[in-house]
């Protein structure tokens, strides 16, 4: 069987396929990957390349009516890889393994021709019946996009015509043959909860003031046996947005951070560093009109008028024509490349007896506490952390935060603690499980760093661990000499952590820097609903501030002085 998806992935991560960003990259290793783990306990997938090439075939019997003069469709390389991937991925029972999709290219790339392909294959070839479909946007004129490309296709084809049945004044198609119906939905025209779509195309995620129109949708496929929620998109200008965070969530389930089996991902865009107005970088977003001189002509002009222009013209360029965020300085704290270099298959387990500091990272209210310890190993520096939860606010977080917090809790990454009805965390449990943690391991505590704005009624609790407490101050002037040391000591690779850690790698890929006016910098969340948790890494920020003695920390030695001191700063 020819396997042209699984070719073509291998022919991008071994280079020799030209005009390829790291994010496409990486979604065609995890592919690989993927087959990797065919057979294994913790994977309950298949690769089919019959299914895939099924796909394919479809796609490349239907005809482009568009235009001077009808054509048949071909697809290009990177189509065939990610409409064969979607489709040739099943589960064990023989059902799809993708439930989800999302695809972010720029404008004019065949997103919304693609879902025009799956729509009409899953409606009368699926072999489910009445079924329903739709093609979902923030406006009506938007979501007729995929659907009238279906309609195209279908109108132009005499085979195809025998299966459907076209109602334009009703923006319905019917497959004849399973009563499966395809549908034109828009939030202005009623899209709301309840659907129960065996397929749904859903444009123009930048567009969506939130994630209500996604949620309705996926929520109501729980209880189908196979679905697919197709999201295309080109990036936007506001960073602020439900579709950045989406974007950083999938950019994640790429490298690895977020295991998140049940979607596709592919995205086309420029490096970091890359040169906006070059050719070799402007086509790593445009897969489409490699090789085509009349598209790379037109778009050469768009480059030039931008580049000479500026301001919106500029802008507009940047995210219509490359697929980038408006705003797309990066301001990372840690590359995710630089910190699984620093990932060993080892743990506390390795490290018994050995000096430490701990951090203690105390969320307020609900959220996440964490707590990291960083072992003195020699030259290297070895960090483990853990993190706790309410069950109340358990819950509430894995509807809101696109995160596997019940994966984590399973691997032993989080404890939750208390009943559904808790919403506040028990930070005594919390210091009775470091205390047996040091004695399991008999580590030895040089100190214990702790912001103290949540911490009034637990510092005395402390104290019983027979080191010093030290109140770090949570400001950029303050953190600044342990936030540049700790991110330099990772990229030189003298950090380790548990390969296994993979909340670590998560809560260091949702940290971005801030600067003072002092350009000193200091670290926090880069989304905008507060869910991308970064709690581990301010733990292992402040147990390196104590591992660098800093001279500005305050030593607390008594119940009286801590409180004192929090009165003194206002937090009672």
């Amino acid at each position: 069987m020819n396997d042209r998806v699984t070719e073509y992935a291998q022919a991008v991560v071994n280079n020799q396929v030209k005009y390829c960003c790291k994010l496409h990259i990486l979604a065609c290793q995890r592919h690989l990957n993927d087959l990797k783990r065919q057979g294994t306990e913790d994977f309950e997938y298949v690769w089919n390349a019959e299914a895939a090439e099924n796909i394919l075939k479809f796609a490349e019997t239907l005809t482009i009516k568009e235009g001077f003069k009808q054509k048949p469709v071909k697809l290009i390389p990177s189509q065939i890889f990610d409409l064969g991937c979607t489709f040739g991925w099943l589960r064990t029972n023989g059902y799809r393994r993708f439930r989800r999709r999302y695809k972010s290219v720029a404008r004019q790339n065949g997103k919304s021709f693609e879902n025009g392909i799956m729509g009409p294959y899953i409606a009368a070839f699926s072999g489910y019946q009445d079924g329903l479909l739709f093609t979902a946007a923030t406006k009506k004129r938007q979501s007729k996009i995929a659907w009238n490309e279906m309609r195209k296709f279908i109108e132009v084809d005499n085979d195809l015509k025998e299966y459907f049945k076209i109602q334009d004044y009703i923006s319905t198609i019917t497959a004849l043959n399973t009563g499966c119906k395809i549908e034109a939905l828009s939030k202005e025209g009623g899209l709301d909860d309840g659907f129960r779509a065996i397929f749904t195309s859903l444009d123009e995620l930048h567009q969506h003031k939130d994630n209500s129109i996604y949620s309705a949708l996926y929520k109501g496929t729980r209880n189908l046996p196979e679905t697919l929620l197709s999201i295309i998109t080109t990036r936007g200008k506001n960073p602020r947005s439900f579709c950045k965070e989406f974007d950083d969530y999938c950019i994640k389930v790429l490298q690895g951070i977020i295991v998140a089996d049940d979607i596709f991902v592919d995205i086309f865009t420029l490096d970091d560093g890359d040169n906006i107005y070059k050719l070799e970088n402007i086509l790593k977003a445009n897969p489409l009109y490699i090789g085509d001189e009349e598209k790379i002509k037109n778009i050469l002009v768009e480059a030039e008028t931008a580049k000479n222009m500026g301001g919106q013209e500029k802008i507009d360029y940047i995210v219509k024509s490359l697929n980038m965020w408006a705003t797309n300085s990066d301001n990372s704290y840690i590359s995710p490349e630089d910190l699984k270099k620093c990932a060993i298959e080892e743990s506390l387990e390795n490290y018994k007896g050995y000096e430490c500091y701990v951090g203690l990272d105390l969320s307020s209210g609900g959220d996440l506490t964490s707590f990291s310890i960083e072992v003195l190993a020699g030259e290297s520096l070895f960090f483990d952390s853990h993190s706790y939860m309410p069950r109340g606010r358990f819950a509430e977080h894995l509807e809101s935060d696109l995160v596997p917090y019940d994966l984590w809790e399973q691997e032993g990454l989080i404890t939750v603690t208390g009943s559904d009805s808790d919403y506040k965390n028990d930070y005594k449990f919390i210091i009775e499980d470091l205390k047996r943690l040091k004695q399991k391991y008999n580590l030895k505590f040089r100190g214990i760093g702790i912001d103290p704005h949540n911490a009034d009624g637990i510092l005395s609790e402390l104290e019983d661990f027979g080191c010093d407490v030290f109140v770090i101050t949570q400001s950029a002037r303050n953190l600044n000499d342990a936030t540049v040391d700790l991110r330099l000591l990772i990229k030189s690779g003298k950090i380790r952590y548990n390969a296994k850690n993979t909340l670590l790698e998560y809560s260091f890929a949702n940290a971005v820097t801030v600067k003072n006016s002092f350009d000193e910098i200091k670290i926090e969340k880069r989304d905008f609903k507060n869910t991308n948790r970064i709690d581990p890494v301010d733990a292992c920020i402040d147990s390196h501030y104590l591992a660098m003695k800093n001279k500005n920390s305050e030593i607390i030695n008594s119940q009286a002085e801590i409180e004192k001191y929090i009165k003194e700063m206002g937090w009672l």
